[in-house]
């Protein structure tokens, strides 16, 4: 019988065992005290699987007068800009988030020649360039998992795994705060308003939901992904967003009509166009859409996140779990700190920024995809005609029509062929102008084959 043992730690020219790797972590809050439990309650494990043990030798915070139960008090410093320049700190692990004074810190650390795993998705989506030019500088790891999706491996996958093939499409479900409204209103049949209170008292929606309901959150991880996927700089800035907040129970049922379901999704998808460096086209947007329900991201439900990935050879590849919280978002960083904690025992660092191709991002004027708008119009003779001569002048063309008459109104569903969002858009405006249109009262996009 064959059994396999944990590597022992790597000895010292004099036999005596190597020194632990020091680390030093900022922020303490929900992700950051479950990293230093593990850190603390894995130890003996985590020195096995790296060869060196890990020394947790200071922990950033805002405040020290706040009771932080099972962590070392001594351990806590509001002075984080010198724990981050401490010369013999190895391992910097930044979890407090926002652009400042997260960014000051990740370059102090990483000019002072220690590695850096960050969950900071808002950062790396506005200048993660900087950040990785100052690692590749210093020689050292810049690592960030746990910045999209949580616990879900979708960062190293894109980073390393299918960095040989070429990636056509990552569409995503990235904010569990959203797949759990649009869910419960999907299942419940409950309203905007009242499932997002009731996400706020369970805990999956914070109290001021702008970042997610707004799509912040969802645009900054799509800029990530879509800068891995297709080895191309692109920033929150490049990302077209829209939020949740408008979606309505009429837009629930109306999907719901269509054998479909409405998500927030993250799309990154790389077209044939090529731009004025003769690179092709990406383009990267957030919104809400009506996807079919045999589609494998119609059944992520709860609080849940999924990622569906396409490329010339792999083919589709998806992958799924908890998208947030303490301990999934811990178990993504402890990932990266073992990972850059190996590079560290072998002199070595691992992939930087893939960013050669330079692809330009498409305007959301270019998207081509399909459309369902909801009318509400007279019902008299010939309305239907001259809503169908609307599209038909700017080469849009309907797939499916369905009309219920209500008195003297009547509702108008429409879902179209494969068009420009900006011929979509010309439509929609010459629409609102018809005498016999009382109101556009829906436009929303269609993901997804169907």
């Amino acid at each position: 019988m064959t059994t396999t043992t944990e590597p022992a730690a790597r000895p010292q020219s004099d036999g005596q065992p190597m020194p632990p790797l020091r680390v030093a972590l900022l922020g303490c809050g929900t992700v950051g005290s479950e990293v230093a439990r593990l850190l603390t309650d894995s130890a003996d494990d985590l020195h096995a699987r790296i060869g060196r043990r890990l020394e947790l030798v200071g922990i950033a915070v805002r405040r020290l007068n706040r009771t932080r139960e099972g962590i070392d008090p001594a351990l806590f410093t509001t002075d984080a800009a010198a724990l981050v320049a401490r010369s013999d700190v190895d391992l910097v692990i930044e979890v407090i988030g926002g652009i400042e004074p997260a960014r000051s810190l990740i370059l102090s650390a990483l000019q002072h020649g220690a590695s850096v795993v960050t969950a900071n998705k808002a950062l790396l989506a506005e200048d993660g360039g900087t950040l990785f030019a100052a690692a590749e500088q210093a020689g050292v790891d810049l690592y960030f998992e746990a910045a999209v999706a949580g616990a879900i491996p979708i960062v190293r996958p894109l980073r390393e795994s299918l960095v040989g093939d070429e990636i056509t499409s990552v569409i995503g479900i990235v904010n569990g705060t959203t797949n759990y409204i649009l869910d419960k209103m999907d299942t419940e049949g409950a309203g905007f308003s009242e499932t997002l209170a009731d996400a706020q008292t369970l805990g999956y929606a914070e109290a001021d939901p702008t970042a997610d309901v707004e799509g912040f959150d969802a645009a900054a991880k799509a800029a990530i992904l879509a800068s891995l996927a297709f080895h191309s700089r692109v920033t929150a800035a490049d990302v077209y967003r829209e939020g949740i907040s408008e979606v309505t129970t009429s837009d629930i049922a109306s999907a719901r009509a269509i054998g479909s379901v409405v998500k927030l999704l993250a799309i990154c998808e790389l077209s044939d166009a090529e731009g004025d460096n003769g690179q092709r086209r990406v383009s990267v947007r957030v919104h809400p859409a009506m996807i079919p329900r045999s589609h494998p991201l119609a059944s992520v439900g709860g609080a849940y996140n999924a990622v569906f990935v396409e490329s010339r050879s792999a083919g589709r590849l998806m992958f799924y779990g908890p998208g947030a919280g303490g301990s999934p978002t811990a178990s993504a960083v402890l990932g990266d700190l073992v990972t850059v904690a190996r590079n560290r025992v072998r002199g070595a660092a691992g992939p930087g920024e893939s960013s050669y191709a330079a692809r330009p991002v498409s305007p959301i004027d270019d998207v081509v995809t399909r459309y369902h708008i909801s009318l509400e119009v007279a019902d008299v003779t010939g309305v239907l005609a001259s809503i169908a001569t609307c599209f038909a002048e700017h080469g849009v063309s309907i797939q499916t029509v369905r009309q219920q008459g209500r008195g003297s109104d009547a509702q108008l569903v429409i879902v179209t062929h494969r068009a420009r969002d900006a011929a979509l858009s010309a439509t929609v405006r010459a629409l609102r102008s018809l005498e016999a249109v009382r109101e556009v009262a829906s436009v929303m996009r269609v993901e997804g084959e169907g």
